[in-house]
């Protein structure tokens, strides 16, 4: 009976082990639109929301950065000493495609143009610019949350 229980039990943490392990696989937060899947950074406090991507010289194609804000509203964005272009997609509190400010350009100098959302937004997703539209994203589609 004693040698059963511990069989059983080092059989209960192996799969606690493998359990842990297929999460790691997972490699961090990611979302999926229309099918794609990114890998995400999260700027979910106002100092990395100020920071962004700034400085960045490279983002791989699979990745982005996901900005969750507290609330639902009118949010614009700017690319000052961002490197890279981007497409800067709004999403609602419901996860549901505001609009996209598609190709927005790298800005070096004092007054860069500001990259408003066409309504309120709580979510804002980065990824490098053309995503948008190579996965032919339209107001209205859903983005799929996976933070944990």
């Amino acid at each position: 009976m004693m040698h059963a229980m511990a069989i059983t039990s080092r059989i209960l943490a192996a799969l606690l082990v493998f359990a842990g392990c297929a999460a790691c696989a997972t490699g961090g937060p990611y979302v999926e639109l229309k099918g794609q899947r990114f890998s995400v950074e999260i700027a979910e406090d106002q100092e990395k929301q100020a920071l962004g991507l700034m400085f960045r010289r490279h983002m791989p194609e699979d990745h982005g950065m996901l900005f969750i804000f507290p609330n639902e509203a009118p949010r614009g964005f700017w690319m000052k000493n961002t490197r890279i272009p981007l497409d800067i997609m709004y999403f609602s509190s419901e996860l549901r495609l505001v609009s996209v400010a598609e190709n927005a350009q790298p800005c070096r100098v004092e007054q860069c143009p500001a990259y408003p959302s066409a309504g309120p937004a709580q979510y804002v997703l980065e990824v490098n610019a053309g995503k948008a539209s190579e996965l032919g994203v339209e107001a209205g589609d859903l983005l799929v949350l996976r933070l944990d």
